[in-house]
């Protein structure tokens, strides 16, 4: 467990060194999330009575989703384990004496921690000091708070174990270029990133809300709106809890057989 923890120290202090690109993406996610605002309440002014959520609720979970833009980016990969499978040093990751699926995860986590940490103080900080239906409201209730930490946690979780399976598939291949694409592509339209759940068709969002990508950033985004509590909430947090489990057997299991079956390129 120790050569993980050192793992995770070594990547989290890393991150926390690049000041100057937290605050370009700080500038960008302003103004994206101050875009969002504006075409949400465009359309609330519209017909109010058919929203599925309330532009407070909106707001927030608009807020909440660009402060913690590094926490569920489907993009948020870490470029050196791809360098690693594809330049050939993968060979010397097999010959250490830990488990790479492990060691991926630890790193990973400190990357999107890392990250987040330098971005969403200052985001959130603005955005609680907005008019209200333009910033972010505090938490439904002090439940709905502790609810959302838990939620938050699994959701981190549950996305870095979608990015595993795309590093541990990419030990199949000869680039992992096109994975990629693919996992972005489906994660966004699928977990809410682009228009929130809610805003799809009701029969369409009970299918969308079983599947893993939902049970990432959407989750605890709409606990702490209120969008999502009582019985709602807890089946939605026991779907992160199962998927959580199922993506880490099935990325382990994918894992071992891509580390018994790997060529090494290049070196």
């Amino acid at each position: 467990m120790k050569k993980y923890i050192s793992f995770f120290r070594l990547r989290l202090v890393t991150g926390l060194q690049y000041r100057t690109a937290a605050l370009a993406g700080m500038a960008t996610q302003f103004f994206w999330g101050f875009m969002e605002i504006m075409v949400f309440h465009a359309f609330y002014e519209a017909d109010p009575a058919a929203y599925p959520m309330t532009m407070e609720a909106t707001a927030s979970y608009v807020w909440l989703q660009q402060a913690l833009l590094a926490f569920f980016g489907a993009w948020m990969f870490e470029g050196e384990i791809f360098d690693i499978i594809n330049n050939g040093n993968l060979a010397y990751e097999l010959c250490r004496p830990i488990h790479i699926y492990d060691m991926w995860f630890a790193r990973s986590i400190a990357l999107r921690l890392s990250r987040a940490a330098l971005r969403c103080i200052p985001i959130l900080t603005v955005a609680a000091f907005l008019p209200k239906g333009y910033g972010l409201e505090l938490p439904a209730s002090a439940q709905a708070f502790f609810w959302f930490i838990v939620s938050l946690s699994l959701g981190l979780l549950v996305m870095i174990s979608l990015n595993m399976l795309v590093y541990v598939a990419s030990l199949f291949t000869i680039s992992g270029d096109g994975l990629k694409i693919l996992f972005c592509s489906v994660v966004e339209v699928l977990s809410g990133q682009i228009i929130p759940l809610p805003f799809f068709p009701e029969h369409v969002q009970r299918i969308l809300e079983l599947n893993p990508f939902a049970s990432t950033g959407n989750v605890p985004f709409r606990i702490y709106s209120g969008n999502l509590s009582g019985q709602q909430m807890y089946r939605a947090i026991l779907v992160q809890f199962i998927w959580l489990i199922v993506l880490n057997v099935v990325g382990r299991m994918i894992g071992a057989r891509g580390e018994r079956r790997a060529v090494v390129q290049g070196g």
